[in-house]
């Protein structure tokens, strides 16, 4: 069975080892049946409950392949930390518990000490990173639990958990390294098993500091050794993946941040060594990748997972693109949904990209009467569009007499497609940058198009709003009157049933009452915003 990446990890540095926290048991001699003993034993449900394993329909059909969800997502915390996080608790002697526990987390974890701790009688303090999402860190106070913000992420947290529990006198619950944690978490592989007893041929988990892949795969590889366990880490947070290519555990200079729950700079010593022996194969996915898994849930679910949680989907998919897989049986473990709400924005912005739905393009174009038009037209019939291909997105300012820069988004029936867009317009006559692939263009440029010029003399503004449907931007332009120049248009389709455009047209004093008439002909309701401030400070 391989067990190499898929993708080149990051290089990184190793780091001295060091010694297990008070109150953790010694592991390296844990063997692959105490495993098994320890999670046939383990006391998890206490607090969590045997979470359902669906089919995710829609998405199954789209990529030809039998996707399960395994629903750890619906535990009372809304993730799997609470099994084990109970689990080890619940091993701890009376004394231990009555000194109180801590914790490091970057918020899944904490929540199951926390409703642990409530469940025992005792109490918690949890060590965050200042960048968890708000709603866990409210989650972990409903609880009960003593939040303390400390550090950028989970392995800054843990040195001051380190910290705390030597100074208070502490028993110290680790997120993952540790034979009782991982233990309980591999209760959720007991349940796949059990809950789909046919053909199955790969089980996807997410990986953050190892607990989750070191349960499941020991409890796999003893009772289903044929059942593949791959790896998911996202491309800047890969510290397990770089850690198995070079043979020693490897921390990272820095983390990715929007999968808040897999953030982990150096993997656990214990699960690096699980990981290592049992893991079949990894997969690293990006962020455009997890935002369209979690719309595929949604679709298949409406429920909407955290980033980490939505990691296998992502993985199942690009594997089965890469493997050409068709008719196998795999699980995706969707193992949180602590979202914040204030995130959703930037996932349903990026979704798009992720299902290789979208393309963005420079597109230079001559600055003369009728080149929008044109250009419209041609994008109604580029490359394989059957019928007129949706514009996403159309940012325009005027800045130079003789040519137009216009940032524009289009639909994609297939990711091959972006390339053949942009050697049609060439051949057109308009000068294109392929930007799908721009990260600075994706965050930021996209926002940025704009400010004030000179040439826009005599300008006005107008919002507009129309149905939103294909071919709905073209059949706007093409009731604007050809007397009158467009120098600004802003559009972004935003999923909505109505569209919203920003125009600015050029219009002489001496036209005033005719352009008046022709806005009443408009079948479209608009608002001026000629005298609005804003449009004074920042365009005029």
């Amino acid at each position: 069975m391989s067990r190499t990446a898929t993708t080149s990890p990051r290089t990184g540095q190793s780091v001295p080892q060091k010694a297990a926290p008070k109150g953790r048991r010694p592991s390296a001699a844990a063997s692959a049946s105490d495993y098994l003993k320890r999670i046939l034993t383990a006391k998890v449900y206490d607090v969590a409950i045997e979470s359902a394993l669906e089919p995710a329909r829609h998405l199954s059909r789209r990529i030809a392949n039998q996707v399960l969800l395994k629903r750890e997502d619906q535990q009372p915390v809304f993730s799997f930390k609470l099994r084990g996080a109970y689990n080890k608790m619940a091993h701890l002697t009376p004394e231990q518990r009555a000194r109180g526990v801590i914790c490091a987390s970057a918020g899944n974890h904490a929540q199951g000490v926390a409703l642990s701790a409530r469940k025992m009688g005792c109490k918690a303090t949890i060590v965050m990173p200042v960048t968890t999402p708000r709603v866990k860190i409210d989650a972990v106070q409903a609880l009960g639990g003593e939040v303390v913000l400390h550090g950028d992420s989970y392995s800054d947290a843990y040195q001051q958990a380190l910290e705390l529990q030597q100074s208070q006198g502490l028993t110290f619950v680790h997120p993952f390294d540790d034979p009782d944690v991982i233990a309980g978490q591999g209760t959720v592989a007991m349940e796949i098993l059990r809950q789909h007893q046919g053909p199955l041929d790969a089980v996807f988990v997410a990986i953050g500091g190892g607990g989750l892949i070191s349960g499941v795969a020991a409890y796999i590889k003893a009772v289903r050794p044929e059942v593949k366990v791959i790896g998911v880490q996202t491309v800047d947070s890969d510290a397990m993946m770089q850690s198995v290519r070079k043979g020693r555990r490897v921390q990272l200079a820095d983390v990715g941040l929007f999968s808040d729950g897999t953030a982990v700079k150096l993997v656990g010593e214990e699960t690096f060594r699980l990981t290592r022996a049992l893991v079949d194969d990894y997969v690293r996915v990006d962020t455009d990748e997890v935002c369209a898994a979690i719309k595929d849930v949604f679709q298949d679910t409406r429920s909407i997972l955290e980033p980490a949680g939505a990691l296998g989907v992502a993985a199942i998919k690009q594997y089965v693109q890469t493997h050409k897989c068709r008719g196998q049986t795999f699980v995706a473990i969707t193992c949180g949904a602590n979202m914040n709400f204030d995130r959703l924005r930037f996932v349903a912005e990026r979704a798009e990209f992720g299902e290789q739905r979208e393309a963005l393009f420079a597109v230079t174009i001559p600055e003369e009467r009728g080149s929008f038009r044109r250009f419209i037209d041609l994008i109604g019939t580029s490359a394989g569009a059957a019928s007129p291909r949706q514009v996403t997105e159309f940012n325009y300012r005027i800045s130079d007499e003789r040519v137009a820069h216009v940032f524009v988004g289009l639909t994609l029936n297939k990711r091959e497609e972006g390339p053949k867009i942009a050697r049609l317009f060439e051949r057109h006559g308009f000068a294109t940058v392929d930007l799908t692939d721009d990260e600075m263009a994706k965050e930021h440029m996209r926002h940025l198009v704009g400010g004030r010029s000179d040439l826009a003399r005599d300008e006005r503004l107008f919002r507009f709003t129309f149905p939103e449907r294909p071919g709905a931007l073209k059949r706007f332009l093409s009731s604007m009157h050809p007397n009158w120049n467009i120098s600004l248009f802003h559009y972004r389709h935003q999923g909505a049933d109505y569209g919203r455009i920003l125009v600015g047209l050029q219009v002489p004093a001496s036209d005033s009452a005719a352009f008046d008439d022709f806005l009443q002909t408009l079948a479209y309701p608009y608002v001026e915003e000629t005298t609005n401030p804003v449009y004074r400070l920042f365009l005029r």
